[in-house]
């Protein structure tokens, strides 16, 4: 089963999100902070991690290029998932080491078929 990290300080979204997660058969972990999050990456290893760009404290940019320096996260997938969608922010968030970009609000189908997408074979 694969795990996946959603990062939001949005508890009814990281709710949604987790449900349909889990209802698509995926193990899912939540954080609602950049902080708490690479927190648990001490001991979590996720095969995706879904973060928010707007979130008190560390945004999702800052804690993608935080969570690009931890050797077992390198090479896993990041999607950045916001109400956000300037061109320039998706530049920023994609140099920074994400591989997509979804504009909330997210139709729970839509986050599956881009999910498949970088995780071959879920």
């Amino acid at each position: 089963m694969k795990t996946i990290l959603l990062v939001d300080d949005s508890t009814t979204m990281l709710m949604s999100m987790e449900a349909i997660l889990k209802r698509a058969g995926f193990s899912v972990e939540t954080a609602s902070s950049g902080d708490a999050a690479l927190s648990k990456l001490k001991m979590l290893k996720p095969d995706l991690m879904i973060t928010d760009l707007n979130m008190p404290g560390m945004d999702g940019i800052s804690l993608i290029k935080a969570v690009k320096q931890l050797p077992a996260m390198k090479f896993k997938p990041v999607l950045m998932m916001t109400t956000e969608s300037q061109q320039a922010k998706r530049d920023e968030a994609k140099a920074a080491g994400a591989v997509g970009w979804l504009v909330k609000p997210v139709e729970a189908n839509q986050l599956l078929a881009v999910i498949k997408q970088i995780l071959p074979g879920t």
